[in-house]
């Protein structure tokens, strides 16, 4: 018989058991002592039929003895069945070692429970469905695992492989443009055409498809909720929204905090992602410098407004995308304090560049004084540096930095590896109760000397918020 031939002969017989085990439930599963009597003979066949195309033997220590089968538990815990003896156990036959399967279901899987309440594994990227758990190819002794390393070259949904985010709760603000522009998304089946791109949108793509209710904080509605079909039309069941929240005006920031209460939702995960760079010279209803207000004192309005419900919800994470380029600029006066008249110049001292720097800069002091703040209630804050000059929107007031980006696009990160350090600092389990840190490619890093200064951190606070309470009645403080 041909090698292909066995290939064959094992197939036919596998899915022939597949078609009628899915037939039968006869007893469910509720110790290792039990099994399921139903597909005994079934499995018999498989066996056969491995052994039949010469495919049974092999030299691995893991490999069963004949008569004995893996299967695995609903929460993953694998055991033995002997058939000979009828007979199931916790321990592998051979080794003696218990296993687990490795992390949750891969991207794209859902376990779901049949008309006859046996368990059912359905993989939506290639539209299929069976009863074999796929996490039996991930299977780890019983030991604590590291964590895995993660660099510049990772993608966001590498670091949400397995991971089942249903039970959090992500608000994103400018998740439709952000540090990016426009998406335009075409799909044929299960090919993904991009052709512009945007972190923001990136990183509520992520959580969206592993399960989380995203929330995007959008200052344009109809590109926003352009986004929110996108992402359902890859996934039906991904839970996204768009509400509107308008970072230059702290009117619209208070608004949007108010309507997000009444959903009375938990808040786990808080991304202050948006931003302008190479704006025109512009002040804001509130009279301040657009770069200023909308990179940073809108996150800090925003955070000051939902404070509450990210401590209701703790465990919690704020996430502040910041840039390297906080390194190029300083926010003191000569007296050692943060001087309003930098942060928000008038347009004769208004260079749009350094105005970029020293928001970002404000980024990292924002988030280690948020996290000094915030900790003991169980909510810690982290920021970080995306990627550099990947090729978004952001860029778009002014054509010399249009051209330098689109000269550097084939050297830099993709959008879904610019998205993968703020997906890294929102789940890592290593990170949790950790913040006031600063990372770059996944890695921590340590930002300015400035940045790292708890004076600077304090007084930009005490700035924000007379700023904020000058333009505002009855803002809790922190």
């Amino acid at each position: 018989m041909q090698f292909g031939s066995r290939h064959r002969v094992v197939a036919e017989v596998l899915e022939d058991r597949r078609v009628r085990v899915s037939a039968l439930s006869d007893i469910c599963i509720h110790s290792p002592e039990q099994i399921f009597l139903s597909d005994f003979h079934h499995s018999l066949e498989a066996m056969a039929a491995l052994k039949y195309a010469g495919m049974d033997d092999t030299d691995s220590e893991d490999e069963l003895p004949p008569g004995w089968e893996e299967r695995s538990t609903k929460d993953g815990w694998v055991y033995y069945a002997n058939h000979d003896e009828m007979k199931t156990q916790w321990e592998h036959p051979k080794t003696g070692k218990k296993k687990r399967c490795a992390g949750d279901l891969p991207y794209g899987w859902e376990q779901e429970t049949d008309e006859k309440g046996q368990i059912i594994y359905i993989d939506h990227i290639n539209k299929r469905s069976t009863y074999f758990d796929p996490r039996h190819a991930f299977t780890v002794e019983d030991v604590v695992v590291k964590p895995k390393r993660y660099d510049g070259n990772t993608a966001a949904l590498e670091i949400l492989q397995g991971r089942d985010l249903s039970d959090k709760v992500v608000l994103i603000t400018g998740g439709n443009a952000g540090i990016g522009g426009d998406m335009v998304l075409r799909y044929n089946r299960r090919v993904l055409a991009k052709t512009l791109s945007t972190h923001g949108f990136e990183t509520a793509r992520s959580f969206a498809l592993h399960g989380a209710h995203v929330i995007l904080a959008c200052r344009n509605l109809t590109r926003a909720n352009k986004a929110v079909s996108l992402i359902q039309e890859e996934w039906h069941k991904a839970r996204v929204e768009a509400m509107m929240c308008n970072l230059a005006s702290l009117r619209s920031v208070r608004e949007f905090a108010e309507s997000f209460k009444a959903m009375k939702l938990p808040l786990h995960i808080l991304v202050c992602n948006a931003a302008v760079c190479t704006q025109p010279y512009m002040l804001t209803e509130d009279n301040l410098e657009s770069t200023f207000q909308i990179c940073h004192l809108g996150h800090f309005l925003l955070v000051q407004c939902l404070q509450d419900v990210l401590r209701r919800s703790a465990p919690a994470r704020v996430v502040v995308v910041s840039s390297e380029s906080h390194r190029f600029t300083d926010l003191l006066d000569s007296c050692g304090k943060v001087d309003l008249a930098l942060l928000s110049p008038s347009k004769k001292d208004y260079w749009s560049m350094l105005a970029y720097n020293r928001a970002k800069l404000c980024n990292i002091l924002f988030s280690n004084e948020l996290h000094r703040r915030l900790s003991p209630y169980g909510v810690t804050s982290n920021a970080l540096h995306p990627g550099n000059m990947m090729y978004t929107s952001i860029h778009r007031s002014w054509w010399l930095m249009t051209f330098l980006f689109t000269l550097a696009r084939p050297f830099t990160k993709s959008m879904q590896q610019g998205a993968a350090t703020t997906v890294y600092c929102a789940v890592a389990p290593e990170l949790e109760g950790l913040g006031g840190m600063y990372f770059n490619n996944c890695f921590r890093c340590q930002p300015s000397a400035q940045a790292q200064d708890p004076s600077s951190a304090a007084s930009l606070w005490e700035l924000s918020e007379r700023l904020v309470a000058e333009r505002s009645v009855g803002i809790q403080a922190l």
